[in-house]
């Protein structure tokens, strides 16, 4: 009689445990969820000051911090909203409070626009916002259905599409001249178009199970590696020749250390890896999302020595 109670306790105490266990892990995938666009929207912001001093215009720090908020809401709403390939891609979200994340994004969300609306850029907030709810899960009206997930590299031009478009309107919405928008527009558009099929590298295992036809899924790694490649030199021969010619501010520091750091990460990042090691994917993170902090810190600290 003694043994089955003392067996009963001991069973009620690991049944207490495990379920503690699992509400740990339940938080601390919501935590997970809330800070895993952080570092990509600062990215951003920084993205849209670099893109204020290419095109001789003084930066206006709230639409940078704005423009982040923005990012911060369509990639956290991205990773709440969930999808099939995320529970391979990103299992650290799997059993996070997606009320959690929907609520955070959206007052980020309504900061952003806040701010852009006092600057009069209000409809720039939306371009973004719409574009990855279309991505995310699509619309469907009767026998109409938009989601432009899954066709070959559409999830690539969407990104750099709408991020090109984004950083190009909020930095040169006041600049007269078209040519320098057209110009920040190509520049940021290809780096991110580029930036997002790196990231697909490292999810083919999960996209694979999700039918999603990504570059490196289709073309392969090889094929993939030299378009991205091909374009990278591109997009900075044509931000070179405008800088030599005055179509752009001459910030060489900028383009210089984009192009070497654009070249290590299609190089190093182009293999297909299932499962990564921390030291690399903070490597990765640092050379791919940081790019823009990089640039700024070195520019800072050039200032700083002269």
């Amino acid at each position: 009689m003694s043994f089955n109670v003392f067996s009963g306790s001991f069973g009620q105490i690991f049944k207490r445990s495990r379920k503690n266990s699992h509400e740990y892990k339940n938080e601390n995938a919501t935590f997970e969820l809330i800070k895993s666009s952080i570092l990509v929207a600062f990215s951003g912001a920084l993205r849209i000051h670099l893109a204020f001093l290419l095109m001789y215009i003084q930066s206006n720090i709230l639409v940078c911090i704005a423009g982040g908020l923005i990012i911060y809401t369509v990639y956290t709403l991205d990773r709440a909203l969930g999808s099939e390939e995320d529970s391979v891609n990103r299992k650290e979200l799997n059993g996070s409070n997606k009320k959690v994340g929907l609520t955070v994004s959206l007052l980020a969300f309504m900061v952003g626009t806040y701010i852009l609306a006092g600057e009069e850029m209000l409809p720039l907030a939306f371009i973004p916002f719409v574009t990855g709810y279309l991505y995310s899960k699509g619309i469907k009206i009767g026998k109409f259905a938009l989601k432009l997930k899954g066709g070959l590299g559409v999830k690539n031009i969407v990104v750099g599409l709408t991020w090109g478009i984004f950083i190009a309107g909020l930095a040169g919405s006041g600049c007269r001249n078209l040519i320098p928008v057209v110009l920040i527009f190509i520049f940021f558009g290809v780096k991110l178009f580029i930036n997002s099929t790196i990231y697909d590298f490292k999810d083919i295992a999960g996209d694979t199970l999700a039918g999603i036809n990504t570059l490196p899924v289709s073309l392969g790694v090889r094929k993939t590696r030299n378009l991205l490649t091909g374009m990278h030199l591109f997009s900075h021969l044509v931000i070179g020749v405008a800088l030599i010619h005055g179509a752009l501010a001459f910030e060489p520091l900028i383009v210089l250390y984009s192009f070497v750091c654009g070249l290590i990460c299609i190089q190093k990042f182009t293999h297909p890896e299932y499962e990564e090691f921390p030291s690399q994917k903070m490597e990765r993170t640092l050379l791919v999302d940081g790019e823009s902090t990089s640039i700024t810190g070195l520019r800072i600290a050039g200032y700083l020595i002269a």
